[in-house]
């Protein structure tokens, strides 16, 4: 009879009006959002007594540390701790490492420091500002090491190595084959192949990582309160860096989260190295992470280099694909990576039918930041690969691109399909989608304004894509690097559980909870339409609590908000939880109304007979029964308190022996193509229309769909036009701030014409596929196909900046005229800084001279500079605090004296380190009297800079050098009498003594 009850409340009579599920109805979270009344985690007040947080990085990619000094700091007043790395590994253990193999990966650095950014301290004191004060008051020696960036660099014989344990700097390679590629290429008339360099690029949510974290001594637990957005597998990982069980670590999430996109995974190192510091200190500690921080050492997605190759029929027919990838997992290869590379294994073929795949997977450590989850993660590197070759036979082969697409699509009868790889792509109509989108998104028309533009000598180009979009990540995807003996060893991983729990309380009010922390997609108003549907209520009637906390709610390791999994599985798994209370509900209602269970239905607050409406008893009534009178239920009926239901589904199996793995549940379908203009002269990118086609099954919320669209395609753009977390060749982060790490505003999206088709999915309870991060994958290949179709050129490399469309279009840039000046040798890939100029100064040049070399005189004039020793006559040390733009830090500079031909000129070479980076440089200033008294210097630098400073940017940097010299120059002519500069330039001595970090290399 229960059973019956609840079949009897799958399907809702809302009485002639339509369900909730599809609708764009209000979105409830908007009220608190738009009136700044959302509750992010820095708006949380906090216990009496709690610390705050600093955290001291490496300026250095890939350094020894000889020594950390923190007792000045530790002697600041409000300080109440400093830890380093030794503090922090005598509390916790390493983390767990993504591969199997004899390294370590610790929040912290110990011996050695592997990126820049890389936590060396962290300082905790009464307030924020106390702890930054003290931070830089720590003083680290470090022993530079050669550094490494390039994925394919790192494997070369002889390149630096970052762990002992990856030799080479490999840290995990496997083969796979799939049918019989060998033949296919053998036999195939044609092979094509592309080589693609996919750079860096990341998230940046308004909102960046927060930790709160405290520890109770009495029991050793923990309590955690982070924005952390799953997966909470990484909830296992860090009880065990913390070395305490599952059950003593609770981990909380708060109510809003500014959003994500994947990269609040990488808050968990944080997570461990605050519990670390509360620990130690015995007292909460709080720390937020600010946008520098953020930008240099939060986690990105992968940069990947892959060459793929193709097996192909003279028709455009592809028989065979051959992968070589090598992902570059940054400096530490933490959880759950290398999953990037392997998200998207089952789908290597994407959209098409081809049998025969070959496929070499390499990981490799470089000096960069760890990587983590980011939007379309996989995605983008397989899809802007695939595509671009799915371009290049039909270039070659003279076909249209679009006939070489639709040639290969997986016929529209074949689904559920199976792929050559394992994934079993649930439903569609790919042919279907793509008529449809030619037709209403007027792609004749958009060929017509090509050729126009074309006739008039415009350069002009139309790109096309195709791509499947996984959703519902399959949490035993990430085994396939293992080997199948190496699997079946550690036990099978697999599934996707999703939980929810519907609770009534004794008025009948109705409350959902979700395992899934949103990062603004609305979890909370689709869940109230959802449950709303089941009960035949209102979504106001329906109270959605989305917060995590691991000591109370339901949640598993796949719980979180990731792989696009919270409409098909979530909200579906909220459904089925509904749907089991709503059937005991039944029973009892059917024993009150004297009718069938099968009768019953719930339709406008009413639980009703479906013949006899008139027959009814109200919900809220029914609800609260279980509370006030469980004597009077029905024997079979049972509670209807609570309800928490677990779902996975059972298509999602573990990797086979043959490595073949449905990596996702279900798979939607987007297609799009763009018409592009390039300006000949600036080369710059103009979208003249972007279509973009969605079959994301069953549409639960068209409003909020098309705004994950929008999201998503605006991400992407920059991805295809502007972001590019860039490296120089010694590891130096050059796009550490806003102005240098571009981002797309609302003045260059244009807005994507968005078509829907809907194949509900057979696999999910509500029909839904994943939609959110489809674009990430889709748009920046199909813009790169535009702009290389506008171009006449065969390869192309994102982003698409004016700069480098120029090289590719005109060659590189020719090297400056001979004749300058010679600049002293620096590190290759360092950024440089030279000048020249000249100054006047009153006094005669012995006056000058000796003003120049007193330790007195030089601290009075240097900007900035707290003191200035004198180790020899011709030896000096300087601590200098300075701004440059956002950021300041205090620094220490060494400088030496050479070629001194006194009072006439002398050589002076140097370097320092600090907060804002390291270097060195060298100059030459010489004195000569000017006739009248004074005396007229000359100087000429050469500067190489590394560190934080190297990514704030050519623009701030030649303002601040113009700022210093000014001050510099000022101040000396002060001293002397008079005067002032008129080069414009620096004395170098004022710039290494006050701050060499500024404007040099590498020591």
């Amino acid at each position: 009879m229960v059973q019956a009850a609840v079949q009897s409340a799958h399907s809702v009579d809302q009485s002639g009006d339509r369900p909730w599920v599809g609708r764009s109805i209000e979105r409830v979270e908007d009220a608190a959002l738009l009136s700044g009344r959302g509750r992010f985690i820095d708006d949380l007040g906090g216990a009496p007594g709690t610390l705050h947080a600093t955290i001291l990085r490496s300026p250095h990619a890939h350094a020894d540390i000889l020594s950390i000094d923190v007792e000045a700091a530790t002697r600041l007043p409000g300080v109440a701790a400093v830890l380093t790395g030794t503090d922090v590994k005598a509390v916790t253990t390493s983390l767990v490492v993504g591969v199997k193999a004899p390294v370590e990966c610790w929040p912290i650095a110990m011996d050695r420091v592997r990126y820049v950014g890389e936590p060396v301290a962290v300082v905790v004191a009464t307030d924020r500002a106390r702890a930054e004060d003290a931070a830089e008051l720590i003083n680290v020696e470090y022993r530079p090491r050669d550094a490494v960036v390039d994925p394919l660099g790192a494997l070369v014989t002889g390149a630096p190595v970052l762990h002992d344990g990856f030799p080479g700097n490999l840290a995990s390679e496997r083969a796979f084959r799939y049918g019989d590629p060998e033949k296919a290429f053998a036999d195939a008339p044609h092979r094509f192949s592309v080589d693609i360099r996919y750079p860096r690029n990341s998230c940046t949510p308004i909102e960046t990582y927060g930790v709160v974290a405290s520890h109770d001594s009495g029991e050793d637990a923990y309590e955690v309160l982070a924005n952390f957005q799953g997966p909470f597998s990484i909830h296992t990982v860090i009880a065990r860096a913390l070395k305490v069980p599952g059950n003593r670590l609770r981990l909380r999430t708060p109510p809003e989260s500014g959003g994500s996109f994947g990269v609040k995974q990488g808050v968990f190192p944080y997570i461990v190295l605050i519990a670390a510091a509360a620990r130690i200190t015995g007292r909460p500690v709080k720390w937020i992470e600010d946008r520098l921080e953020h930008l240099t050492a939060s986690v990105s997605a992968t940069n990947r280099a892959t060459t793929l190759s193709a097996a192909v029929a003279s028709d455009g027919k592809i028989h065979a694909l051959d992968w070589d990838q090598v992902e570059d997992c940054g400096a530490h290869l933490r959880a759950p990576e290398p999953a990037t590379l392997y998200r998207m294994h089952g789908n290597m073929t994407g959209a098409y039918d081809i049998r025969h795949v070959s496929i070499r997977n390499r990981v490799v450590v470089t000096n960069k930041t760890p990587t983590g989850l980011n939007r379309g993660f996989g995605g983008p590197q397989v899809y802007f690969a695939l595509e671009r070759l799915i371009q290049r036979i039909a270039i070659g082969l003279k076909l249209d691109p679009l006939d070489v697409i639709k040639r290969n699509l997986i016929d529209a009868g074949a689904f559920p399909y199976r792929t050559a790889t394992g994934a079993l792509l649930d439903s569609g109509n790919y042919q279907e989608a793509i008529a449809r989108a030619v037709e209403q998104g007027r792609l004749a028309e958009l060929k017509s304004r090509r050729d126009a533009a074309r006739a008039q000598g415009r350069l002009y180009g139309i790109g096309f894509t195709a791509v499947v979009e996984p959703s519902v990540s399959n949490m035993g995807y990430i085994t396939t690097v293992l080997t199948p003996a190496e699997r079946r060893k550690a036990g099978p991983k697999n599934g996707a559980q999703a939980t929810a729990t519907v609770g009534l309380d004794p008025v009948g009010s109705v409350t959902v909870h979700v395992a899934s922390v949103p990062q603004g997609q609305g979890h909370r108003t689709v869940l109230s339409q959802v449950v709303a549907d089941v009960f035949g209520l209102q979504p106001k009637d329906i109270r959605v609590n989305t917060e995590i906390d691991t000591a109370k709610d339901a949640w598993s390791i796949a719980s979180g908000n990731y792989a696009s999994r919270f409409a098909a599985a979530v909200a579906g798994t909220a459904k089925l939880a509904a749907e089991r209370v709503a059937g005991r509900l039944a029973r009892i209602a059917a024993s009150q109304l004297n009718v069938e269970t099968a009768d019953i239905v719930f339709a406008k607050g009413f639980v009703a007979s479906k013949h006899n409406p008139e027959n009814r008893i109200a919900f809220s009534r029914v609800a609260a029964l279980s509370h006030w009178s469980p004597g009077s239920l029905p024997d079979d009926a049972g509670q209807t308190i609570r309800e928490t239901m677990f779902w996975t589904p059972p298509e999602l199996t573990p990797p086979d022996a043959d490595d073949r793995i449905n990596s996702s549940l279900c798979h939607g379908f987007i297609f799009d193509f763009c018409g592009v203009e390039v300006d000949p002269t600036t080369l710059e990118t103009r979208i003249d229309r972007y279509v973009t086609m969605h079959d994301c099954g069953t549409i639960l919320h068209p409003g909020m769909v098309n705004g994950q669209i929008r999201g998503g395609f605006a991400q992407a753009l920059g991805a295809a036009l502007y972001e590019e977390y860039a490296y120089a060749e010694d590891g130096s982060f050059l796009t550490g701030t806003l102005a240098d790490y571009l981002l797309p505003t609302t003045t260059e999206v244009p807005e994507p014409e968005i078509f829907h088709m809907e194949t509900p999915s057979p696999f999910t309870p509500l029909g839904a596929k994943g939609v959110g991060e489809g674009n990430c994958m889709s748009t920046p290949v199909c813009l790169a196909n535009a702009v290389a179709d506008a171009l006449g050129i065969a390869d192309i490399t994102l982003p698409l900046v004016p700069a480098r469309l120029a090289e590719m279009v005109r060659g590189a840039e020719p090297p400056p005229p001979a004749g300058g000046a010679a600049a002293a040798p620096v590190r290759e890939g360092d950024r440089r800084l030279r000048g020249e100029g000249q100054a006047s100064v009153k006094g005669a040049p012995e006056q000058v001279w000796a003003m120049l070399l007193d330790p007195a005189t030089l601290q009075s004039v240097i900007p900035g500079c707290q003191r200035v020793d004198k180790v020899t006559d011709t030896h000096f040390r300087a601590d200098v605090t300075l701004g440059i733009g956002p950021v300041s830090g205090r620094y220490r500079a060494d400088v030496e004296l050479f070629d001194l031909d006194p009072p006439r000129a002398v050589t002076l070479r140097g370097g320092a380190t600090g907060a804002l980076g390291f270097g060195n440089a060298e100059g030459r200033i010489t004195l000569a009297p000017d006739g009248n008294g004074g005396t007229k210097l000359a100087y000429s630098y050469d500067a190489a800079i590394g560190g934080k400073v190297a990514s704030i940017g050519g623009r701030l940097l030649d303002g601040a050098t113009r700022v210093i010299i000014g001050q510099f120059f000022t101040a000396l002519a002060r001293k002397a009498g008079g005067g002032g500069a008129e080069g414009g330039g620096f004395s170098l001595f004022a710039l290494l003594a006050k701050l060499a970090s500024l404007f040099g290399g590498r020591r």
